[in-house]
């Protein structure tokens, strides 16, 4: 067939099967893998150019984790960096110890249960980006302890893979290792120097176009990620610290911003590909054992995040939410077991096992990250277990007061500007944003700020809303503002509440809900503009101060990482 033609069958195929996933409100991820197990050797058979269809996608895993990589300044890697070794470390360890002892229970031979269990180990770092994403938790706490702990992870299945591919070859597995430690090291210092003293100068002078800005940071991406798999590395890593080195530059937002697009269309086939590899043999002998391993991975690996984390300090709620990105197993997973099966140390049988489990808890813990704090409303007064007691690691408060006149959940885009304003007042106001970063450099400012997230029901039951007199939310989702609604309305009936909203109907029930306005952006954007013009007339020269003074205020924006959002979601 036709590689043009084979390319357009699949993606018509894969929009058609998303499509039907979209109109039954279900995450997209579970289509496109459905869709490529339809399109695979055991339906329709329309996969045939593996080699190519490979190739575009791990273009979108490069640019998934170039991307991923823009946001991981050096600030970030110390704030989470200590949590993320221990924890990555730690749930492989354990995951490891207690998988090979249910394999063993189940009958399987040592040299099996060590594959099995070490398989269960890993989870799909390119899926957790994707719902990270898709959530917008990515700047979040939990979102870069994960992120942290999953670049650990595959660290580790690198050095395990290297391990077990030197013994089908032949090769020295210590001296392989050691001449790859350094061949790495002295990658690593040739990047940072680079990152600090070269690329962002020589960004500067690229973006003056902003195509050749694009050109540019596409190359700059595939040709690490390409150098890293020619010296034995793992090409996610390349693609990751490709955008490490670029996290200075000050236009790695509109290079984030403009590769997005490209990314979400070459990371499909990635989902398809990888839908169409599935495995599948007769496995009714290991039913039991498949859904036994399924449960622990679903349930028994966040519980071991949780723990990890309680004991290091940190609160259950970001316990729990990090937990739940390790509830499922890798692509990796799959590749070291078929690897055990080219070297002999275990069978097909094995192999299509762990497909199985792969292919169950990508879909259970799909919907447990995208509806997980549903669950965590729940369940969250059964987790105070895993709770230290004391002062929590993650709960950081920059304010002496306990009473405001004005709380302001949200600082990004439009709270900015709500800000100047607040200063301006003598109202004694509070900042709440989950982003970890932005709370400490409002500290440095002297404002008095929270970090906390708006969906957190016992969050909210610590803030004292009685004597509050305003409530602004920035937050563009409709569940989070319906809580906050009922949250202060318990407390207090008196205070005007102001929530932001993207949808007619639910700005409608967020009035009826009892919001005092309703922020629609979108729609703001006319209103402005159009007072604009009843204020300025054909005044050129007014027009031309108000371009001023938006210009700087778009400079000042930018220094702060803030971006124009490209979908409603944002």
């Amino acid at each position: 067939m036709d590689m043009f033609i084979e390319l357009s069958m699949i993606l018509g195929i894969t929009a058609l099967i998303s499509g039907l996933m979209k109109l039954l409100k279900q995450p997209l991820i579970i289509g496109y893998i459905l869709a490529g197990i339809i399109l695979g050797p055991y339906s329709l058979n329309i996969v045939n150019s593996i080699e190519t269809i490979s190739i575009l996608s791990q273009i979108g895993i490069a640019l998934l984790l170039f991307i991923v990589g823009l946001g991981l300044s050096p600030k970030v890697i110390k704030e989470v960096g200590k949590v993320s070794l221990i924890t990555g470390v730690g749930q492989v360890l354990f995951t490891t110890l207690i998988g090979f002892f249910i394999c063993r229970m189940f009958g399987f031979a040592a040299i099996t249960s060590i594959y099995i269990a070490v398989a269960l180990t890993f989870s799909s770092t390119i899926i957790i980006m994707k719902i990270l994403s898709d959530k917008s938790d990515m700047k979040t706490l939990y979102g870069r302890i994960a992120i942290g702990f999953l670049i650990v992870q595959d660290l580790i299945v690198i050095l395990i893979l290297m391990a077990v591919s030197s013994l089908s070859t032949g090769f020295n597995a210590t001296n392989l290792l050691f001449g790859t430690l350094l061949k790495g090291f002295g990658l690593l210092v040739v990047l940072f120097l680079l990152g600090i003293y070269v690329l962002p100068g020589l960004t500067k002078f690229i973006a003056k176009s902003q195509e050749y800005l694009l050109l540019f940071s596409m190359s700059w991406c595939l040709l690490l990620a390409s150098l890293f798999h020619y010296l034995n590395f793992s090409m996610e890593i390349g693609a990751l610290l490709a955008g490490f080195t670029l996290s200075l530059s000050p236009y790695r937002y509109e290079i984030g911003c403009r590769m997005r697009s490209f990314r979400d269309f070459f990371i499909v086939l990635f989902f398809v590909l990888m839908g169409s590899q599935m495995v599948f043999a007769d496995i009714t002998f290991y039913i039991v054992p498949i859904i036994v391993l399924s449960f622990f991975i679903l349930f028994g690996n966040p519980l071991i995040v949780m723990i990890i984390m309680g004991l290091l300090g940190y609160t259950r709620r970001n316990s729990f939410f990090a937990g739940l990105t390790v509830a499922q197993i890798s692509e990796f997973s799959i590749i070291l077991v078929a690897l055990g099966v080219k070297v002999g140390h275990v069978t097909n049988d094995i192999l299509a096992l762990v497909t199985s489990v792969g292919l169950i808890t990508i879909a259970g813990s799909t919907y447990m990250m995208l509806y997980s704090n549903k669950i965590y409303s729940y369940i969250s007064k059964y987790l105070k277990v895993f709770e230290r007691k004391g002062r929590k690691v993650d709960e950081q408060k920059f304010h002496e007061l306990e009473d405001y006149d004005i709380i302001l959940f949200g600082y990004n885009r439009i709270g900015y500007d709500l800000l100047k304003y607040l200063k301006k007042t003598r109202n004694k106001f509070l900042v709440v944003d989950y982003d970890p970063e932005t709370i400490l450099n409002l500290a440095k400012e002297g404002i008095d700020c929270r970090y906390g997230d708006g969906s957190d029901s016992e969050f909210l039951n610590e803030i004292n809303f009685s004597k509050v007199r305003m409530i602004i939310s920035t937050i563009p989702d409709f569940d989070t503002n319906l809580l906050l609604i009922n949250k202060v309305k318990e407390h207090n009936a008196k205070a005007i509440i102001i929530v932001v909203s993207t949808d007619i109907d639910k700005s409608i029930e967020l009035y009826n809900r009892g919001a005092t306005y309703v922020i629609m952006p979108h729609f703001l954007g006319g209103q402005h503009t159009t007072t604009l013009i009843e204020n300025y007339g054909f005044d050129f020269d007014r027009f031309l101060e108000e371009k001023v003074v938006h210009i700087e205020s778009l400079k000042k924006r930018k220094k702060r990482g803030q971006e124009h959002p490209t979908h409603d979601r944002d």
